[in-house]
């Protein structure tokens, strides 16, 4: 049986890595799907690249940093639709550098993208679901946002925030019947680990390899977490099995927390 049929889910970041493994196991489970990218050509892409069926399938082009990109993409989806069930907040940047390195600008296109873009998608779409009283928000925060990390201050400030916003809009949307839960996933095998690993070593100054063999280290289970992953808990907060989970954090990191 399909657990996400008939359901409408709003999905950013969908061209790529996780979000395009969730756009995936949304169709295959069953909902129509308004799939998000800065560029609407890429999005496009990754649908004829995966055959996904254009009747459940809406390409949208957006930049969550612009209040009111977003909500257009979401009154088109409306339109189209008629409503949003699920809202998957998975647009997201990256950036590594000692703090003292680190420039105002980046702290800002940060906030502005992980923090501001899950907010603007929130507020696009809540009035509906409190409306209908039914509803999943899923925030796609880290395990970076559960702890301090060297030489990514801003991409951690960010996600923290995104984990601190879940929590109380949980509450808020609580009373009309609406779920609002963050998955925090650790090192998930997609092109932005590569950015990570990149990035990140050159700042602590190790060479990849090192830094790769030291990261890996930190993870009881000794392995990347896949993107198919973090999607079967995408789609398992989305259904109405979940009806009773919100304001939650849930890692997907290979025990790093432990």
């Amino acid at each position: 049986m399909s657990r996400l049929k008939s359901k409408v889910a709003f999905i950013t970041g969908a061209s790529r890595g996780i979000g395009r493994a969730v756009a995936q196991a949304y169709v295959r489970e069953g909902a129509r799907v308004a799939l998000v990218a800065t560029r609407k050509a890429n999005v496009q892409r990754m649908c004829d690249e995966l055959s996904l069926p254009v009747d459940q399938v809406l390409c949208l082009g957006a930049d969550v940093s612009k209040r009111e990109q977003v909500q257009q993409a979401v009154q088109d989806t409306l339109a189209h639709w008629g409503e949003i069930d699920v809202l998957i907040n998975n647009a997201g940047i990256y950036h590594a550098a000692s703090f003292l390195d680190h420039q105002a600008q980046d702290f800002q296109r940060l906030m502005d993208v992980n923090v501001f873009g899950v907010i603007h998608c929130m507020q696009a779409c809540l009035p509906q679901m409190q409306a209908r009283r039914h509803g999943a928000i899923i925030n796609i925060a880290s395990t970076a946002g559960k702890w301090g990390t060297r030489n990514q201050s801003a991409y951690n400030t960010s996600k923290h925030a995104v984990v601190g916003l879940t929590r109380c809009v949980a509450l808020e949307a609580s009373a009309h019947q609406v779920t609002v839960n963050a998955i925090c996933p650790g090192f998930v095998q997609t092109d932005m680990i590569d950015e990570l690993k990149a990035q990140a070593a050159q700042a602590a100054g190790a060479s990849v390899e090192d830094f790769l063999k030291a990261m890996l280290g930190r993870v009881p289970l000794g392995r990347l977490m896949q993107p198919e992953e973090i999607a079967e808990m995408a789609v398992h907060l989305g259904s109405d099995a979940a009806r009773g989970i919100t304001g939650q954090s849930i890692h997907i990191d290979g025990g790093m927390v432990v």
